[in-house]
């Protein structure tokens, strides 16, 4: 299938690891020149030279998104490279989970900024160059605890539930200008953040994936490109009817639709 994405422009988010670097790889692949963003230099920039030597235009760009200065930079400087904007993917984020009184109100900030805060202030300098070619789309990756928040999931549960909302208000709001604004839910995927659990309790990636996967119906953790290829569907001529909507990425896990 023809996804329709050849010469389009996307700026990505947490991209330097996990499902941001996947997303990149995904669409580079289909013909788009890829601005992906993070706070690590090196670690962005080993990711930009695979996109590269795959033979993908790419433009990293050394940003910590939960800083409100950073987010209209980032916006021009893509714009700048590029000449363009049509696609936005809302990927900075890290798990975070507490009992209730034991998040300070500075983790909450903290946690806020870089899921909440930062997927708006990026869509709001965003928006103007996509209307600018008659329509675009966001893709905000957000997860399932937004949906149906369990005991000391906070602060993450509260900012991803606050996420969804956002996704769905905009959606709305942006519909008349051809903006197509959707969210990917997340349940248990590959990340760094995983293999570093997996390390703190002394078991290989692996291992800690096989036992997370019990609990997961299709029995198994989700791999980033399987969450990459939803992103770059709904980034895609072939969702030109779908907005305001939420997909779950999650094996089934989620008792939510």
């Amino acid at each position: 299938m023809d996804l329709g994405l050849k010469g389009k422009v996307a700026l990505i988010t947490g991209a330097s690891e996990g499902i941001g670097k996947a997303t990149a790889q995904v669409l580079a692949a289909e013909g788009v020149s890829v601005a992906i963003v993070a706070r690590r230099p090196d670690v962005l920039a080993a990711a930009a030279d695979e996109i590269r030597a795959a033979g993908g235009k790419v433009l990293p760009i050394a940003a910590d998104v939960s800083l409100a200065s950073e987010a209209q930079r980032i916006v021009a400087e893509t714009a700048a490279r590029f000449g363009r904007l049509d696609i936005v993917v809302n990927n900075a984020g890290t798990s975070a989970a507490q009992a209730f009184e034991s998040v300070t109100d500075e983790a909450w900030q903290h946690d806020l900024d870089l899921k909440l805060f930062a997927a708006i202030r990026v869509a709001r300098h965003a928006v103007p160059h996509l209307r600018h070619q008659g329509g675009g789309r966001i893709v905000n990756v957000t997860a399932i605890g937004g949906k149906h928040p369990g005991a000391k999931s906070m602060p993450s549960s509260v900012s991803r539930a606050a996420g969804l909302a956002m996704t769905k208000a905009l959606s709305k709001e942006l519909a008349p200008d051809h903006i197509l604004v959707n969210t990917v839910c997340i349940g248990l995927v590959k990340s760094g953040q995983q293999a570093a659990a997996a390390a703190r309790h002394g078991r290989t990636p692996d291992e800690h994936y096989q036992q997370l996967g019990q609990g997961v119906p299709l029995g198994r953790v989700g791999e980033p490109e399987e969450v990459a290829r939803v992103i770059a569907f709904l980034a895609s001529d072939a969702a030109s009817y779908v907005t305001g909507t939420s997909i779950n990425l999650d094996g089934g896990l989620s008792s939510a639709l």
